[in-house]
């Protein structure tokens, strides 16, 4: 088995790797979709049937404090988890699909530390969230809603 760059986080923070918590994390390196705990244990499970969900449970929120994930609610009512990004993005959600899609912005960057300097503030951190739905084109080819 190839060894994860979540394994390899956990090793340097000394996260004690069980078997069941390798899976889950080569389960999370390999997701792109920004998965709940409940489909984390659907993948987990798939390849080892001996684990549980409590094992996810208690693995996403050890990761979670030892700052190897990153925790998202995206407004759907589950928590939803990625690797903590080693460049900084930004996310738009799709309110009809649920799907996420990851952008970034130098637009948008620049910006927000602007909007923090008139404030009278050093920008030390943040995250951005877009929710919409998609555009669709009608018969002319005019975009509506």
């Amino acid at each position: 088995m190839k060894t994860s760059s979540i394994e390899d986080l956990c090793t340097q923070k000394g996260v004690r790797m069980t078997g069941q918590r390798r899976i889950i994390a080569q389960v999370l390196d390999r997701a792109f979709d920004h998965p709940d705990v409940e489909e984390l244990y659907r993948r987990s499970v798939a390849i080892d049937e001996n684990i549980s969900i409590a094992t996810v449970y208690r693995t996403v929120k050890l990761l979670e404090e030892f700052n190897i994930i990153e925790r998202h609610d995206f407004r759907d009512g589950r928590s939803r988890y990625e690797p903590a990004p080693e460049d900084h993005h930004d996310h738009l959600i799709d309110l009809k699909s649920g799907k996420v899609i990851e952008f970034t912005s130098i637009e948008i960057e620049k910006l927000q530390v602007e909007i923090a300097r008139k404030l009278g503030f050093k920008l030390v951190d943040h995250r951005l969230e877009l929710y919409g739905i998609p555009l669709v084109s009608d018969s002319d080819g005019e975009e509506a809603e």
